[in-house]
């Protein structure tokens, strides 16, 4: 495993901390660049979640540097309170399983579905 330069990590860090859900992406929450990315901005829309999306494309540092802050190698990515959740398929299963719902309210955060 390759290691974090320090002025990377506190980039990441600081993203996560910056709102209660954070999703690593590729594209933005209204115009995802592909099809993973789409369907956990579709999940969270569905559920009325309020989130923050991290367009990796127009960072590489970035890009590359979360896949080793998690040791998770693809992208989305998905934070909830500081709290890596999983990608894609964690999610979808998450919220198919109301697993999801259940631990965003634990977790004190809004949700409003649709």
């Amino acid at each position: 495993m390759s290691t974090l330069h320090p002025d990377i990590s506190d980039r990441i860090q600081s993203e996560i901390n910056s709102q209660d859900v954070v999703l690593f992406m590729k594209g933005t929450p209204v115009m995802p660049q592909c099809g993973f990315s789409a369907a956990v901005v579709g999940v969270l829309s569905h559920i009325g979640v309020q989130f923050r999306g991290v367009n990796v494309l127009e960072d590489e540092q970035i890009r590359e540097g979360i896949k080793v802050y998690s040791d998770w190698p693809t992208i989305p990515q998905l934070y909830v309170k500081g709290e890596f959740m999983g990608g894609c398929d964690i999610v979808r299963e998450m919220y198919e399983t109301g697993e999801l719902l259940e631990m965003l309210n634990t977790h004190g955060i809004n949700v409003s579905p649709q």
